[in-house]
Formats: C-alpha cells, structure tokens, sequence
C-alpha cells in the first residue's frame, strides 16, 4: 500500500519540476519514496528479494509510479542504496581476486595492523584476507619515499605474473606498489598494460582509488575494491537495464559511505565507496531534518529487519571519519578497537551497528541464557507471523504477541498471525525458561533494547558525549516501536519520530546531494608549511573537482569546494583532517589540536605534521527534498481506530490502548497510545506525552 502525503485534488502527483525516487534495500523490506518536485510524496515498502535485489527495485518503482499517477518517463531521477557491496563482504561471495604488489611486500595485507580488536580475547580469529596468498604476486620495481625511481619497473616479469592469475581463473585484480602515492608512474603503467592485455579483467590501481600513505590501509582498500568491483557492475546494469525496459529513462544515482551522491558510473569504477550505501542516508536525513525543527543535537537511531544502527549529530553537524572496518557481528566505529575486519580510508558517516532487528532470531544459548541476533530471518523466509516458512521467533513475533504491532504490516500488504508467533514463542523461550508466551516476548524485547542502546552508548557516552543532552530521532520500520524504551534506558528526555519513519532513509537520499573526494600527499612540518604550495596543490584538485562534478551532470554553478588538510603529532600513525583556511597556520594549529582533544581528550606540545590536502567537491541539488518545505496531509477526525491489549512489562503492567490513525491523531497524546501507519508503528508507553507538529513530525517527552 503506498501512501501520498499531500496530493493533488484529483488524485495524480501535481506537475513540478520533475520526480524523483529513492530507494532503499533493506534486509526485509525495500522502501521507496517519490517526490514530484511539488510537494508530493508517496511511499511504498515491497518485500526484499535477497537472491536478486533488483528485482523488489523494479517491482517498487513501478508500483510507485503507478501510485502517484505518473508514466515512467516523468521519473527525472532514481537515487539507490543498496547492500549489495556489504553483503558480498559478508557472505565472501565477491570476484576471484589477485593482488600484483612490490616485491618483498606479498604479506602486507594478511600482517595488518599487528592488532587484536580486544586484547584479551583468546578466542578471536583474524579475518582471513579476501586474496589468499597464492593469489599475491611480487614484481620487481621501487619508487622511494620522495617519489624518486629507484628501480625500474619489470614489465615483463608484471605480465608473467598477470597471466599466471589470469589463467588460474582470476577476473579482477588490483594493483598496490610501495610509494606509488608519491610517484604513480610505475601503477598507471602496469594498469595500462593489464588492461590492454587482458580487457575482460577488472583492474584496479590503489592510486585511482586511495593515493594516500600507510601501504597497509591503501593495499586493503584497492583489495575491497578489485573485490566488490565486478559483483556491484554486474548489479548495476541488470538494474539499469531492469528500468530501462520499464520505460525509466532517467539517471540512477547511487548513495555512498558518507551519505552523499554519485553516478552509477562512479560507483561501478570506485565500489569501496559505496560499501555502507545507503545506512548513512537515513543520518543525513535526520541532520536535514533537525535543521529545519532547529534541533542540533541528535542522535540517529534505526531499526530495520536486519540491523539496528545510531550516529550523531552535534552541533548540525554529522560526526564522519576517513576510514573504517568491515567487519560482521556488532560493528562498533570506535578509532581504538582496529584489525576486526577489512580495512578501508573512505569517507564515512560514523555509525555504531548491532545485529539487532526485527527480524532477529531469538534463541537460548547453551549456557542456557536467551539470546536475540545477529542472525535475522530476513524477507525469506521472514518470522514466523509472516507465514512463508519462518520457524524460529523473532523480535517481530515478540512485539506483535506483546500488542504493539497490527495484524499487518506495510499498509495490510503482510498480513501476520498471533497465534502463529505465539506458539513459537511458548515453543522455544516460555517452555524452557518457565515464562507465559507474553512474559518470554518482553525478555526478548529486553534483551534486544539493551544491545540497541550499546550502540547509542558507542556513539556518545564512548565519546564523552552526554546522551541526555540529545534528542533521539527514531527512524526505520520498526525504530519508533522500540525507541522511546531505548530512550528510557539512556535516560535521554526526547524522542523525535519523522513523519515517514520506515521510509526515512529513502527520503534521506532524496535531500542528499552529489560528491567526489579527492587527495593529495603533502608531507612536511606544519611550522614550515609553503602556504603557496599549498594552494597550487588545491588550485588543481579544485580543477580536478570540477571536471568530475560537470560530468556528474551538476551546473558550474551548484559546485561547492571544501578544502581540508590532515595532519597529526610527530611519529603518529593516525591524521586528522580539518578545514583548511588560506595562509593561516596559526588557526589551523588550534583547529588541529580542538578535534584530537575533542576525540582523544587531551593533547600534546610535540610537533605537528601535514600529510595531505583533501579536497571535498560537493554538487548541490536544486531538486532534492526539502524538509522545511514539505507538507502534511489534512487531519481528518482523532479519533481512535481501536483500542488493543498491550503488554508494556512488570513494571507498567497490561493496558488497554488506544489505536490511532497515524495521519490523522490528536495533536496532543498521553501514553499509552499505538499510531500505526504504513511505513511503522510507534509506541507512546506510559508516563509519556507526544505533541504533533505541522508537518506530522511527532515529538515524544518522557517523564
């Protein structure tokens, strides 16, 4: 069931400056969101399709088109994120991969970092490398570290060793030679070389991806690259392809790490980017969101079917970093806890992650304890309330026994069975552990609340950031059911629930705008830094920005630049980057030194040293969704729908709860109350009150 927030009187989206749809993959539902240009928006979710993606896309985005009226060719723009890159990191099903590096240098990326994530886990295993040693191949050249050649590279010996990977069924490789940063004469040659030889062969030079010092973190991210590189290709045209035939004729922009925008294009060549598409879209949306309420402090909280996440937003501003690790199980982006998986230096929204979802599996562990995640039951074959083939309980079964849930979801497009969900949870939680089928769903909605607030924890207590101080926006089909108890546990006083919350992260990517990075070493002493130099180095990554912006499609005159340099105490291996003010090393002194205190909490008198420049070109989007300007639908009469059962715990006891129209509720409500809407749910528990704004933002105090 697709729902439009504001149509046109005779039922068709009203003309404007041209539609878009955002789309977002999700491990249960994929979500869209279509806006006219006008102030229209519709939303649909349709069931995910993990064993081809595109397939729930397409059937979405004709489905939504559908919905508000239009014909396919009225679509101006699709803008994706998809799992598709971190799912085949999950899974290893990504391209045979080989590695071409200096000689001597073959074992880089299995020695890493010489780092365990916990020091005193003796049962960790290190991730084993994404190309097996036999597949790492030396080759005789040497560039020193001022970029001066000091042995010629072997081109001869560089084919036998490309054939050799080539015939032993490798179809992408990637390139990582010592110092190529500084001196990329000897890389660009070898990947010219390779790519005439061998045309059907991915190759991937570590300097069109990472030109960038610490051979360890460049030769990993050229791997994921070279790794990912031909699986999110082949995902992109039978997308392309799919739209196409359906009569799209419009650009398909893909959402990156950092919650930003690029080509298709630029995703299939740079996939390393695009690794976390689309979970920091809904972070974005939320900043844009916060902005247009003058809420500056927030923190990020959603909820899919698969994974629970949180990021923060202080001051405005997104908390990013420049690299972090994929790894499975609870992904916490703590700058202390390294080598837990795949290193990668992009730029990235920095967001805490559990395996903690809807559709987690609870379960009892051999310690007899209950345990709830990371395995999720996902869309197929889903809890077992759905009726598809789910046999293990999950956070889903445990809420709808419990009351908080409708007897179907997505708009009455998934109907659910109680009885179903409470047989199972009698089944394999109350027997065992001696509890009522509805005593067993509060302990799983416990434990699942509690692993949900350590991610929270890891965004802002970790960081010496008081929670209560923030407001939490609840986002994802399934966050407003949990986050006013997530609130409660964090003692944060606030919750702020989006008009559209299980659709937010597509409507995020749809007021996201396009972005390149771009980097360049800089090595010296920033005592003696040549501000001259400086500038002539970003004159050109300016010009560089530019031309790959124009070809992003973005007018000379939407084009933003954002020069920041990294820097970082004599003898650190870790940088900093903060902005960069012309001739000015005064400011940029105490810049440097405010963010290491402000992360590390203290600071030191050694020296400091520049690394390199980077230059952020940002295209901004005329036609993106505007939060400040979006309207709500009309309210028609507050009056209950229903009231059901709800069982809030021990505590606050079972209450007989009104159920309101999420479109069309009271402008005030006291707790309990359940609004059920297309996209989610939210609950209002007791002791809590909830003000509805113009724009149907709900804002929920606890006591």
């Amino acid at each position: 069931m697709a729902v439009s927030l504001s149509p046109a009187p005779d039922g068709r989206a009203p003309s404007g400056s041209g539609a878009r749809i955002g789309v977002d993959i999700g491990g249960t539902f994929t979500d869209l969101v279509l806006a006219d240009g006008a102030g229209a928006v519709f939303h649909r979710k349709v069931s995910s399709t993990p064993a081809a993606p595109e397939a729930a896309v397409l059937e979405g985005v004709a489905a939504i088109i559908a919905d508000a009226g239009l014909d396919p060719a009225d679509i101006a723009e699709v803008v994706h994120g998809t799992t598709v890159g971190s799912n085949t990191l999950l899974q290893k099903v990504g391209a045979p991969t080989g590695l071409i590096t200096t000689r001597g240098f073959r074992d880089v990326l299995e020695i890493g970092r010489l780092r365990t994530p916990s020091m005193f886990d003796l049962q960790w295993e290190k991730p084993q490398p994404l190309v097996a040693r036999r597949h790492r191949r030396e080759v005789t050249e040497r560039i020193a570290a001022d970029g001066t050649i000091l042995v010629p590279l072997d081109e001869a010996e560089l084919m036998a060793a490309a054939e050799d990977l080539v015939a032993a069924g490798l179809t992408s490789l990637a390139l990582c030679f010592l110092n190529s940063y500084r001196n990329p004469v000897h890389e660009r040659r070898a990947e010219l070389l390779l790519a005439e030889r061998f045309p059907k062969v991915r190759i991937t030079s570590s300097v069109s991806v990472l030109p960038e010092a610490k051979e360890y973190e460049r030769t990993s991210t050229t791997v994921v690259n070279a790794y990912v590189r031909p699986v999110l290709e082949q995902y992109l045209t039978r997308l392309e392809q799919g739209l196409a035939a359906a009569g799209v004729s419009a650009p398909l922009l893909v959402c990156n790490s950092n919650g930003a925008l690029a080509s298709s294009q630029t995703a299939r060549e740079k996939p390393v980017f695009f690794i976390s598409s689309g979970r920091a879209a809904g972070v974005v949306g939320g900043s844009r969101l916060g902005e247009a309420l003058e809420l500056k402090d927030l923190v990020v909280f959603d909820m899919g079917g698969t994974t629970a996440s949180a990021s923060l937003v202080q001051g405005g501003e997104l908390m990013r970093v420049s690299e972090y690790e994929f790894r499975a199980g609870i992904s916490t982006p703590s700058r202390f806890i390294k080598a837990g998986g795949y290193m990668m230096s992009v730029p990235t929204v920095d967001v805490a992650e559990v395996g903690s979802g809807a559709g987690s599996v609870a379960y009892v562990d051999e310690g007899g304890l209950m345990r709830v995640g990371p395995v999720s039951a996902g869309a197929d074959p889903g809890p077992v309330c759905y009726g598809i083939g789910g046999t293990r309980p999950t956070v889903t079964d445990a809420n709808l026994v419990l009351g908080y849930l409708p007897a179907a979801l997505a708009g009455g497009a998934r109907p659910l069975s109680v009885e179903a969900s409470r047989a199972a949870m009698s089944r394999d939680l109350g027997t065992p552990f001696g509890l009522s089928a509805e005593a067993a769903a509060h302990g799983v909605r416990e434990v699942v609340n509690a692993n949900m607030a350590r991610a929270i924890r890891a965004v802002t207590v970790e960081r010496g950031v008081d929670p209560r101080d923030f407001t939490l926006v609840a986002i994802g089909g399934s966050g407003p059911v949990h986050a006013a108890d997530i609130a409660r546990l964090l003692a944060m006083p606030r919750v702020l629930v989006p008009a559209s919350p299980g659709v937010f992260t597509a409507m995020g990517m749809l007021a996201g705008d396009v972005e390149r990075y771009f980097i360049r070493p800089f090595p010296c002493r920033l005592d003696a830094l040549d501000t001259e130099a400086v500038e002539a180095v970003l004159a050109e990554l300016s010009d560089e920005a530019r031309r790959a912006l124009e070809e992003e499609g973005v007018a000379a005159d939407h084009v933003r630049l954002s020069p920041e340099i990294d820097m970082r105490f004599r003898g650190q291996e870790v940088s900093l980057a903060v902005p960069y003010r012309a001739g000015d090393v005064a400011s940029l002194k105490a810049a440097f030194t405010s963010a290491y205190e402000a992360i590390y909490s203290y600071s030191s008198a050694d020296t400091i040293e520049v690394v390199s420049l980077r230059l952020i070109g940002r295209g901004l989007r005329p036609g993106k969704l505007d939060f400040k300007a979006r309207r709500a639908e009309a309210a028609q009469a507050a009056e209950p729908i229903g009231v059901r059962t709800v069982h809030f715990g021990a505590e606050r006891g079972t209450r007989e709860t009104p159920v309101y129209d999420r479109r069309a509720c009271p402008a005030s409500l006291t707790g309990p109350a359940i609004l059920e809407g297309a996209d989610s749910t939210v609950v209002i528990p007791p002791d809590a009150t909830a003000e509805v704004d113009a724009h149907n933002n709900l804002l929920i105090t606890l006591s």
